[in-house]
């Protein structure tokens, strides 16, 4: 795959994704968002790419922002548009991605870059990361999802802290709110990645599948999570990987999932 503010890397079933706009901080444009739509999609069906880290390039930013320029002049139909099409295009079709996807914080993620984070399924930083959704002090709220997953992740009075005084949290206090996972140095961030993804390679790609959504539906309106969990449940046990993890374990050995 080829894109002008992407790179791509697939390597033992582990595909690292780049936000590539350095000089503008890797800041999301509609063409940053539209490539990333067509990255994960293709990645979805990509037979070797089994989970998906997500960072940026260079040493100061994961994502620090939207590119402001571009929707200064919006009106109120294009604004709503700009953060419908957003969503459904790159922030939900993250956050329901059958496969894995870890944001490695690299530096500042704020606003957008901050939503792209809480879009993937979990988040580990390093130590010089900023994060924050500074949308308020630019006269509009979150766009892409902030306002709902920030509560999720990290509770509503802290949501609302951040939030109201468009502040910035520093790694370590990200950590403590729960927001990511891990923290560690810059040059150990893409190491502590890997080292991640290939724990959770060891696993059932089927059954990390079905936990995903899952988990995701406990979530949604109208969806009754604990019904999704007991399906899929069942569900697992017609699956070839439940045969092996099963089998494996009863004879003490290492299962070997397709």
């Amino acid at each position: 795959m080829t894109f002008e503010n992407l790179q791509v890397n697939i390597e033992n079933r582990i595909a690292t994704v780049y936000i590539d706009r350095p000089k503008k901080l890797n800041a999301l444009n509609r063409a940053t968002i539209e490539e990333l739509h067509q990255a994960f999609k293709s990645l979805r069906d990509d037979k070797d790419a089994a989970v998906i880290i997500l960072t940026g390039t260079g040493e100061k930013a994961f994502v620090a922002g939207a590119d402001i320029s571009e929707f200064s002049e919006y009106s109120v139909g294009q604004g709503k548009d700009l953060a419908a099409k957003g969503q459904e295009q790159v922030f939900d079709y993250i956050a329901n991605f059958p496969k894995p996807v870890i944001a490695a914080v690299n530096g500042f993620a704020l606003g957008g870059g901050l939503e792209l984070a809480m879009s993937a399924h979990f988040r580990i930083a390093s130590d010089n990361a900023r994060l924050g959704l500074p949308e308020t002090s630019l006269g509009v709220i979150p766009g892409y999802g902030g306002t709902q997953r920030l509560p999720q992740l990290v509770g509503k009075g802290r949501a609302m802290e951040m939030i109201m005084t468009a502040g910035m949290i520093d790694a370590q206090t990200a950590k403590d709110y729960g927001l990511v996972n891990h923290v560690t140095t810059l040059e150990e961030l893409i190491p502590l990645a890997e080292k991640l993804a290939n724990k959770i390679l060891n696993n059932s790609m089927q059954a990390i599948s079905a936990a995903i959504e899952a988990v995701n539906d406990n979530y949604k309106d109208g969806i009754d999570g604990f019904e999704t969990e007991i399906n899929n449940f069942g569900k697992s046990f017609g699956t070839e990987d439940f045969k092996e993890g099963t089998q494996a374990f009863l004879n003490k050995k290492k299962p070997n999932f397709n």
